[in-house]
């Protein structure tokens, strides 16, 4: 690149893209001069890494050390990276240092692990334990991949030897999934001939059964991966193997194209995917962060002055922070998303919800109950093996002392599921030397607390000696290394148990609220008023006031404004249950006797009701059934994660079907009254619902930290969980409507297309533009509220010196706006009430940026004289700039 335009750093806003083949590199350049306009700084963009062939997403990587060629290559992005340039714009890259993908035929590391075992150069590279509890795997890898059992695999003759590669290297077949075999097997199966492996015969079947067992690996039926594997997976994907990225020459191999992409000056910062994956998170965000520095002063002209912006995916339980000592900017922002969800409730309508939820669906109204019995089911269902294996290594650890050998093995594995069935945070970062962390602890002492309720009494004394072994006490000379790797082992546990147990299956049972359960959700907590949510900014300001910070991301469960439509129904608790009691009445002639239950069945009319389209007529049949047929794809996702009366593994027809006809004859039935009520209330809390969306999009935009977009959500997103999240954006009447330069107030005459929206986030990041370090570096100072609506306001200043912004915001407004055409606000809605400005900010003259309104400066300015959107972002007028 010649002479590039210095993108600004820190970033002052992203937006994320997600690639794939349909949507590669040079789809995105056209985009350059919309995203500037929007006032983005930095294209943020999902892994951009050779992922399995197909790949939606990119976390399924099979090659780390080249770009992967189906986004258009390295040619591709450094077209990309031009065009951002030339636009003065930077590009942050998601990266997956946590697993690659597996099985098939195209990743040649893991392939050379089949081939050779533990002598092949990347065996070291896997997370695999060659020396299980069980001695048939020793030396082995399990792979779990057959549709059906290892012998009538065998026998139907669905595993063929062939002939591979430009050196005709022989292999096992099965389907798409390629399985090396020894070279040293060669001249054996060479003599014989293929045909004697035929295992058709009996001593054909019987020499091919012999072949396999010499193997390297051992193949297996797909459903015993949970209670026999023996390589760490992503989760519980058989097909996403965990690496040793501890280990410098796997940490080298996998991240020396992107660092020296980076050093180029391609790549300007990095997002680190799950990074509670890794054995060390600490170590490796530090190493990361260490070699970012190395290489900044390669990187071309003035972006060699640019420290790299370094984000990690953390979701952070109740109480928790992100270590301060990790090197990095922040979390990738879930922990924000929480916060203004929380602060569009209403408290006052817990109760009701709660109550009702319990009475219809018959499951607990208390989040933490749901989520005990889902950890306690997932631990069974998905991570038997790896329990046994942290139990294995506690009680190796139990051995090396007379005074704990008689703690049996079986007493100690009950004390690891009581412990992960309350643990409040995805994991720790004790290790044996050191033990836990002071933050550790409190996180550790309330999962023990619990513990001890539900532990039968008898092993209450196993109890206590995990607490200790797993860094509640630092190990004795001779236990270090034994004492690393049973807590290794239990904190790589207890993060993916948090994930299945708590994202992927109670947030789909738990429907009192649904806008209460997303990625990183504390959905215990219900609300919170405004003096926390000021005290949680200012924390932010003080720790990391560069994290990201996000409404919506490629994983969230509901689009930003579902679940700011869907938070209205706290506010209106009685309305919402009538409707629903309503609507189950309406429904019957369309579910069986049994079939969805009540609590599904609620769950369906929030999604109804929180994704119903702003354009979308109840009698327009062909966009009911589009509408419909995207429900549908949420509803079977639902359904399976719940695990209740269905799931992936082994699917309930006859309950999914009686769940889709009821979805279908609500929207594509003949009797269109049930979809007409529906609709109504949709447009009923529609307005109140996007003024949800207008606050907390001003609110990211403004509070301490870097804003992200997400792809498409410049607009309203009413969208589902993947892949309905991921649907083609209509990036052509985004730019005409940007191209409109109209003020949000404007456009809020036709709020429902979505351009107030784009125009709040446009006029607010054109001042980030124009003031940086005013976002980036200043203050954030709470401001009073007073009158009948001030426990309804938010209200801040930035200031930084001489310069400043003041921000409000008019949360729970059901009570004000009303359903229809207009949207905004009347003077005598918020009469009375007003803000009040410290004597340093009541002399500069300031215009409301979202209106173009002037505001006189006073000791205190009124909500009457200028709020008629329920948010306002105040700038000094255009004279004191």
């Amino acid at each position: 690149m010649t002479d590039p335009q210095t993108p600004a750093a820190p970033p002052r806003a992203t937006m994320r893209l997600q690639f794939h083949k349909d949507f590669p590199f040079e789809r995105a350049i056209p985009l350059a001069p919309y995203l500037r306009k929007l006032g983005i700084s930095h294209l943020y963009s999902s892994p951009i890494l050779t992922a399995r062939a197909g790949s939606m997403h990119g976390y399924d990587v099979v090659d780390p050390t080249t770009v992967n060629p189906e986004l258009g290559g390295e040619d591709g992005l450094r077209a990309l990276v031009g065009a951002l340039r030339a636009e003065g714009l930077g590009l942050i890259v998601d990266i997956v240092p946590n697993h690659m993908a597996v099985g098939k035929d195209d990743n040649a590391w893991w392939l050379d692990v089949l081939t050779y075992g533990r002598g092949s150069r990347f065996a070291h590279f896997f997370d695999i334990d060659w020396e299980p509890a069980d001695p048939a795997l020793h030396g082995k890898i399990l792979l779990p991949t057959l549709g059906s059992t290892y012998g009538e695999t065998l026998r139907n003759g669905d595993l063929q030897i062939t002939r591979e590669g430009k050196r005709g290297g022989l292999v096992v077949r099965y389907a798409d999934h390629m399985f090396p075999l020894r070279p040293e097997d060669r001249y054996e199966i060479e003599a014989a001939g293929l045909e004697a492996y035929d295992p058709s015969t009996e001593e054909g079947l019987a020499r091919f059964h012999a072949l396999l067992e010499k193997q390297n690996w051992r193949l297996a039926h797909w459903m015993v991966a949970g209670d026999e594997i023996n390589w760490r997976r992503f989760f519980d994907v058989n097909e996403l193997a965990g690496l040793r990225i501890a280990d410098p020459a796997v940490f080298d191999a996998t991240h020396e194209l992107l660092l020296n992409l980076y050093a180029e000056g391609l790549i300007d910062g990095f997002r680190v995917d799950h990074i509670d994956g890794l054995m060390d998170p600490g170590g490796y965000a530090r190493r990361l962060r260490e070699h970012l520095d190395d290489a900044q002063s390669s990187r071309p002209g003035a972006l060699a002055g640019q420290k790299a912006y370094l984000v990690v995916e953390k979701i952070l339980g109740p109480g928790e922070e992100l270590p301060k000592d990790w090197g990095v900017d922040g979390a990738s922002g879930y922990d924000f998303m929480d916060e203004v969800s929380l602060l569009l409730h209403d408290a006052s309508g817990d109760e009701k919800l709660s109550a009702f939820w319990a009475e219809i669906s018959g499951r607990p109204a208390d989040f933490h109950a749901e989520e005990e019995i889902a950890r306690r089911e997932i631990l069974d269902r998905s991570f038997s093996s790896q329990l046994d294996q942290a139990t294995d290594a506690l009680h190796r650890v139990a051995r090396l002392d007379f005074d704990t050998r008689d703690t049996a093995r079986a007493a100690i594995r009950r004390g690891l599921v009581e412990l992960l069935a309350h643990f409040p945070a995805y994991r720790t970062y004790a290790n044996a030397t050191e033990g836990r962390t002071e933050a550790d602890k409190p996180i550790f002492a309330r999962a023990m607390e619990k513990a001890r309720q539900s532990i039968l009494p008898a092993d209450l004394p196993v109890l206590e000696l995990l607490d200790g072994w797993l860094g509640g006490k630092p190990a004795v000379e001779e236990q270090p290394l034994l004492r690393d790797k049973a807590i290794r082992r239990f904190q790589q546990l207890s993060a993916p148990v948090a994930a299945k147990a708590v994202e992927d299956t109670a947030f789909y049972r738990h429907g009192k609220l649904l806008s209460r359960t997303d990625v990183g959700f504390d959905v215990a907590t219900f609300a919170i008023d405004v003096p926390t949510f000021h005290e949680k900014a200012a924390t932010r300001a003080r720790t990391f006031p560069n994290a990201m910070l996000t409404g919506a991301t490629h994983d969230h469960k509901r689009g930003e404004d579902v679940r700011a439509r869907l938070a209205v129904l706290s506010e209106i608790p009685d309305e919402w249950i009538a409707a629903v009691t309503r609507w189950r009445e309406a429904a019957a002639p369309l579910r069986t006797e049994t079939a969805p239950s009540a609590g599904d069945e609620q769950i369906l009319y929030q999604t109804l009701v929180g994704a119903w389209p702003h354009d979308l007529d109840p009698g327009d049949a062909d966009g009911c059934r589009t509408f419909a047929n995207r429900v549908a794809g949420w509803q079977e996702k639902a359904l399976r994660e719940a695990k209740l009366a269905t799931d992936w593994t082994t699917p309930n027809d006859a309950y999914e079907t009686a769940a889709r006809d009821l979805l279908m004859g609500i929207l594509t039935g003949p009797d269109a009254g049930l979809r007409s009520d529906i609709a109504a209330f949709a447009d009923r809390i529609g307005p109140a619902g996007a003024a949800n969306g207008l606050v907390q999009t001003l609110l990211k935009l403004t509070t301490p930290g870097v804003p992200d977009t997400y792809q498409g959500t410049e607009f309203w997103d009413l969208t589902l969980v993947d892949p309905d999240n991921r649907r083609p954006v209509d990036y052509a009447a985004r730019g005409t409507a940007l191209a409109r330069a109209e003020t949000a107030e404007a456009a809020a005459g036709h709020w429902r297309d979505g351009a107030t929206k784009q125009a709040v986030i446009a006029a607010v990041l054109g001042e980030r533009a124009r003031r940086p370090e005013l976002f980036s570096k200043g203050a954030y100072e709470p401001l009073v509220v007073e009158g009948p609506l001030a426990a309804d306001v938010v209200a801040f200043a930035r200031r930084l010196g001489d310069e400043l912004v003041i921000v409000v915001a008019l949360r729970r407004t059901a009570r004000l706006l009303g359903s229809g055409p207009e949207f905004g606000l009347a003077a005598q809605d918020v009469a009375g009430t007003r803000v009040a400005l410290p004597s340093h900010l009541a002399t500069i003259d300031m215009i409301d940026r979202l209106s173009g309104r002037g505001v006189n400066r006073s000791p205190a300015i009124e909500l009457s004289d200028f709020l008629r959107l329920p948010v306002a972002f105040l700038a000094p007028a255009a004279s004191e700039r």
